[in-house]
């Protein structure tokens, strides 16, 4: 018999379905990007020899395989089994470390001489902004609309987000993002081109904050109700899965519209970053598959994106949907949507212009001469925190020679996980200051690219409903398409911070729950997990703790 508990929450979550209530203004959460998602494993039935049963029944093409080869520099069959240079995921970066504190340390590789820089950035990563005008020049100017007040509110010690666990969980690890459907020529031209990320809603815009400073609303308040949805495996093993159900309260600007698509979403870890900017864009570009028509197979695409800084288009890598190019970027728009912070990239207050309390508010902006735009987040701060942010060192694997884990990873090959979670890439030496990162040889699990999903996973309008799948949300991202995530560092997910959840909207308690919730392109892999008995699981989750 399913279950529900209704836990009313000042923040967001994920969707199942929305359901409106209108009331009167109060609080709603965020968060910045987090979680997991295994992207299409193709899980094999319980067979002693997996080898032959993949010859009969390949789950990669020859061209996969040969992609995976190229990027990895080394044959399919030694990155199936042990590989003592995989304990290093990160390369000469990581460490060995299994603590609560395994994502906050620096890259073992940082000199000295750039120690200092890292821990600049730690501190305004770490200690909240205030209301301005404020004695605290350097950290005044938060809101006047927002979710939190520090990024590390979202990202707990330096890890993902989780789901509201309670009625008084705040569940500051989690936001909501927001777009309406193109209802112009114009409007559909610039999606199709990437000249827009989104429509943003004309009072809400494209983000939603929880929170105001005194004498400006709030946008909402969420209210989440979680119900039981038990699936069955072929041994008879019952998995319990929860599904969300979410309703927004308290509206603070009028109505929303049964057409707003709602994505929540909880905050991504901080690990491994700045080793993810510098996989060349070719590496994810020649990784994108294509596929003639709805045949059931893994596919990827790129997200292509307008970068704010350069305001040229470039390859995404960062967020749930791949809409930030590059670190710099993604950090300030956070400062800006999550924080209500100013920067030379994001210049303008995250007010819409017709929630005139938040116009009008007092800023912490200071003037920078030469004709720029008065700002709360300088140049130099924002490099500190990009610099920090680039050396968050990945922890070393543990356990990569045990038998249970090295049964687990071949399963996870045979299955075809790495058909979406790419295992290993070469780094190039580039020319810029990436000292730290030239030339590492790391193991992040992820391709960077979109895939779909599935409707269990897809965002869906406030009215609850499904959006079409031509309908783009985060430039040519529609509502069932999320990045791979890396999964680098994520048994110790829960080591870090024991509230941490997985997949996008923080649904899933467990990393096996998280793969059960896979549909869309990892529909027929999701099926062959089901046929995993207690052994096959005991291995699967084995491999997947010591990342």
């Amino acid at each position: 018999m399913n279950t529900s508990t209704v836990l009313k929450v000042k923040k967001s979550v994920s969707i199942s379905s929305f359901l409106l209530i209108k009331t009167t203004p109060s609080k709603l959460t965020l968060g910045i990007l987090c979680a997991l998602s295994l992207s299409a494993c193709q899980p094999a039935d319980n067979v002693v020899d997996n080898a032959a049963h993949t010859e009969k029944n390949p789950v990669l093409t020859p061209q996969r395989v040969q992609t995976i080869e190229k990027l990895a520099g080394i044959p399919m069959r030694q990155l199936i089994s042990f590989d003592p240079q995989e304990i290093k995921q990160g390369g000469d970066t990581g460490l060995s470390i299994s603590s609560a504190e395994s994502y906050s340390k620096p890259s073992s590789n940082l000199p000295a001489s750039r120690k200092g820089n890292f821990f600049i950035g730690n501190a305004f990563f770490k200690q909240p902004w205030v209301i301005a005008p404020a004695s605290t020049d350097s950290r005044d100017g938060l809101g006047a609309l927002f979710n939190v007040a520090a990024c590390q509110s979202c990202h707990v010690k330096d890890g993902r987000g989780h789901a509201p666990l309670n009625a008084e969980d705040d569940a500051d690890s989690l936001l909501i993002r927001l777009a309406m459907p193109a209802t112009t020529n114009e409007q559909r031209q610039q999606l199709q081109n990437s000249f827009i990320e989104k429509v943003a809603h004309p009072m809400y815009g494209g983000q939603l904050q929880d929170r105001g400073i005194q004498g400006v609303p709030a946008e909402a308040r969420i209210a989440v109700q979680w119900t039981d949805k038990p699936v069955t495996f072929a041994d008879g093993h019952i998995e319990t899965l929860r599904a969300p159900t979410f309703t927004l309260t308290n509206s603070g600007y009028g109505p929303f519209d049964d057409e707003l698509m709602v994505s929540p979403r909880v905050a991504l870890p901080m690990i491994g970053l700045g080793l993810l900017e510098q996989i060349p864009d070719d590496a994810i570009k020649n990784q994108a598959i294509k596929t003639n028509g709805d045949n059931g197979d893994i596919s990827g695409k790129f997200n292509w994106v307008m970068d704010p800084q350069t305001g040229k288009h470039a390859l995404g890598r960062f967020g749930w949907k791949a809409g930030q190019t590059k670190l710099i970027t993604q950090n300030q728009s956070a400062f800006n949507e999550d924080m209500g912070l100013t920067s030379n990239i994001r210049p303008h207050e995250s007010c819409m212009p017709m929630q005139t309390a938040c116009m009008n508010a007092p800023t912490g902006a200071d003037e920078q001469g030469n004709g720029k735009p008065p700002i709360e987040v300088n140049d130099e701060v924002a490099k500190f925190v990009e610099f920090y942010t680039r050396n968050l060192a990945v922890p070393h694997r543990r356990n990569a020679d045990d038998k249970l884990v090295l049964a687990g990873k071949k399963r996870f090959y045979d299955m075809g996980c790495q058909s979406c979670h790419t295992p290993r890439y070469e780094l190039p030496k580039t020319d810029d200051d990436h000292l730290e990162q030239h030339g590492q040889v790391i193991y992040p699990y992820t391709d960077l690219l979109l895939h779909d999903m599935g409707d269990d996973l897809a965002d869906r309008t406030i009215a609850g409903k499904l959006p079409p799948k031509n309908v783009q949300v985060e430039f040519l991202a529609n509502s069932y398409e999320w990045r791979t995530p890396a999964l680098w560092g994520i048994g110790l997910a829960q080591t870090v911070d024991p509230q941490a959840t997985f997949l996008h909207d923080g649904r899933a308690r467990t990393l096996m729950e998280a793969v059960l919730w896979h549909g869309g392109e990892a529909q027929k892999q999701q099926k062959r997990v089901l046929e995993l008995d207690k052994k096959g699981r005991a291995e699967l989750n084995a491999f997947l703790k010591s990342l």
